[in-house]
C-alpha cells in the first residue's frame, strides 16, 4: 500500500480513456472516418484484424460508464473528444449531434461530482485532413485550432481543464516514422514535419481555447517522457542514450518550454523544419499544467545499423507486462523530478499510468489481477516519493477505466481497472479496480 499521507488534500484521483478506444459508433450521427478507421480497415495492420467500430460501445452506453466511474469513486475523468465526431470533415461547421454527446458526458460527470478533463486530440485525425496532407501539412495545425475553439466555446462554461494533444511523439514517430500506427507512414521527412506541426497545433489550440472558453481555462499538453539510460558505461552507449533522450523527451519538451528544438537532434535528423516567424513563441505558449504519461523506461545501446544509431535493449531479469514493457516505478519518480527541476513545471498530472496482464475472468467475470494491483501501488509509491522531493504533482489518472481497443494491438491486451466482456459489453471491476477505489476512499477518509 502506498503512503497516502504524502498526497495533498486536494489531490485529484481519476481514470482515463480515449475516444477511438471506447466509443464505437464510428458512423453514427454524422461522424466521418478518422485515420484510425482507415488504418484498422487496411488488412494486416492491426492484430487479429480488429477495429474500433464497436470498441466498448461507449457512445451508446454513457449511463453505464458513468455508473462505473461512480463505483470507483474517482474525482475526475480524463476522456478525449473525437475530432471526426465534432468537425467530421476536419474543417468547416460543427456537427451539433457530436457536440451534444460531449455535452451529455460533461453534464453527467458534473452531476456525479466528477471533474471533466477532456483532451482535444488523442490520435484520431479526420481522414479528410489526412487526404489533404495530414500533420506534415501546416494547414492541419490551423484547422486543429479552429476545432479546439469550437469545442471550448461549446463546453467551456462547464469545463475548466483542457489537454491539447496526447503523446505527440506517438503521432509523429509511430505514425509517420515507423509506420506502425495510423496513418501508417514511414518517411523521416514527413515524420519531422508532423512533429513540428503537432507542437505548433498545440500552441495554436492553447490560444484558441483561452480565447473561446467562457470561463478562464487551465490548458496543458500531455507527453509521454521516458528515462533513457545507457546499457553500459561505454562512451558509444552513453552517447546513444543522449540521442534517445533527445528523440523521446527533449524534442518535445525543449520547444514547449521556450528552448527551441534541440540542435543535436536537428543535426541527427538532417531534415529542415518548416519554421515560420513567430512559431517558436506560439509553441512555447505558457502551460497551466503538464500532463505526463508513464509506462516504462528505455535502456539504450548504440547500434550503427539503426537509422538513428541506437536501439532499446531488454533488461535481464526484469519483470515485464503482457506488452513486454519493463515494470520500473523508479522511472516515474525520476521523470517527475526532471520535469520539475529541469523544465520548471509548476503543476503536474499523471494523465496515464497502467499495465496490461493476461487477465482471466472467473465467476461473474471477476478478474483477480495482483500484478496490476502491485503495479498501481508501486507507481503511486513513486508519486509519493516525488511529492516528498518537492514535485508539484496535483493528480493521478490510472489507465484505463476499462479494457478497450488497444490501437495496433487490437483487443488482445487489457489495461482496464474494469473487465469488459465484449460480446455482452458488460463491465465488471477487477480486483485492482476495487483496490484503487479503496485507496481513493481511504485518502478522502484521512482528510
Amino acid at each position: 500500500m502506498p503512503d497516502l499521507s504524502a498526497f495533498p488534500g486536494d489531490f485529484v484521483w481519476g481514470v482515463a480513456t480515449s475516444a477511438y478506444q471506447i466509443e464505437g459508433s464510428v458512423d453514427a450521427d454524422g461522424r466521418l472516418p478518422s485515420i484510425w478507421d482507415t488504418f484498422c480497415h487496411t488488412p494486416g495492420l492491426v492484430d487479429g484484424g480488429d477495429t474500433g467500430d464497436v470498441a466498448c460501445d461507449s457512445y451508446r452506453r454513457l449511463p453505464q460508464d458513468l455508473a462505473l466511474l461512480g463505483e470507483l469513486g474517482v474525482g475526475a475523468y480524463r476522456f478525449s473528444v473525437a475530432w471526426p465526431r465534432v468537425v467530421p470533415g476536419g474543417a468547416g461547421p460543427a456537427n451539433q449531434a457530436g457536440l451534444d454527446y460531449y455535452r451529455r458526458l460533461v453534464d453527467g460527470l458534473l452531476e456525479a461530482g466528477i471533474r471533466p478533463f477532456p483532451t482535444l486530440y488523442h490520435w484520431d485525425l479526420p481522414q479528410a485532413l489526412q487526404d489533404r496532407g495530414g500533420w506534415p501539412a501546416r494547414d492541419t495545425a490551423l484547422r486543429f485550432a479552429d476545432y479546439a475553439g469550437i469545442v471550448a466555446g461549446a463546453l467551456g462554461d462547464r469545463v475548466t481543464d483542457w489537454g491539447t494533444l496526447n503523446e505527440p511523439l506517438c503521432s509523429a514517430w509511430l505514425g509517420h516514422l515507423n509506420g506502425i500506427m495510423a496513418p501508417g507512414v514511414a518517411d523521416p521527412t514527413q515524420a519531422i514535419r508532423a512533429s513540428y506541426h503537432l507542437l505548433l497545433g498545440h500552441g495554436l489550440a492553447a490560444q484558441a481555447v483561452r480565447a473561446a472558453a467562457p470561463v478562464p481555462p487551465s490548458v496543458g499538453l500531455v507527453v509521454n517522457p521516458s528515462p533513457c539510460e545507457p546499457a553500459s558505461n561505454r562512451p558509444e552507449d552513453v552517447a546513444a542514450a543522449r540521442h534517445a533522450d533527445g528523440h523521446a523527451n527533449r524534442w518535445w519538451l525543449d520547444p514547449v518550454y521556450g528552448r527551441g528544438f534541440p540542435a543535436d537532434m536537428r543535426e541527427l535528423y538532417g531534415v529542415d523544419l518548416p519554421e515560420h516567424p513567430g512559431d517558436a513563441e506560439t509553441i512555447a505558449a505558457p502551460l497551466d499544467f503538464l500532463g505526463v504519461n508513464y509506462y516504462c523506461r528505455a535502456v539504450i545501446a548504440a547500434d550503427p545499423g539503426e537509422a538513428l544509431g541506437f536501439r532499446q535493449v531488454p533488461v535481464d531479469g526484469a519483470t515485464t507486462t503482457a506488452m513486454g514493457w519493463e515494470v520500473h516505478p523508479r522511472g516515474l519518480e525520476d521523470i517527475l523530478v526532471r520535469m520539475t527541476d529541469d523544465y520548471g513545471a509548476d503543476t503536474l498530472y499523471i494523465m496515464e499510468n497502467g499495465s496490461a496482464w493476461p487477465d482471466e475472468p472467473g465467476e461473474d467475470l471477476i478478474v483477480d489481477d495482483p500484478e496490476r494491483t502491485a503495479f498501481l501501488d508501486d507507481h503511486l509509491g513513486a508519486c509519493a516519493a516525488a511529492i516528498r522531493r518537492g514535485v508539484p504533482l496535483r493528480g493521478y489518472f490510472a489507465w484505463s477505466l476499462m479494457d478497450n481497443f488497444e490501437w495496433a494491438y487490437g483487443y488482445r491486451h487489457r489495461f482496464g481497472l474494469a473487465y469488459v466482456d465484449y460480446p455482452t459489453q458488460r463491465r465488471v471491476l477487477k480486483r485492482s479496480g476495487r483496490h484503487y477505489a479503496r485507496l481513493i476512499a481511504d485518502h478522502r477518509g484521512a482528510l
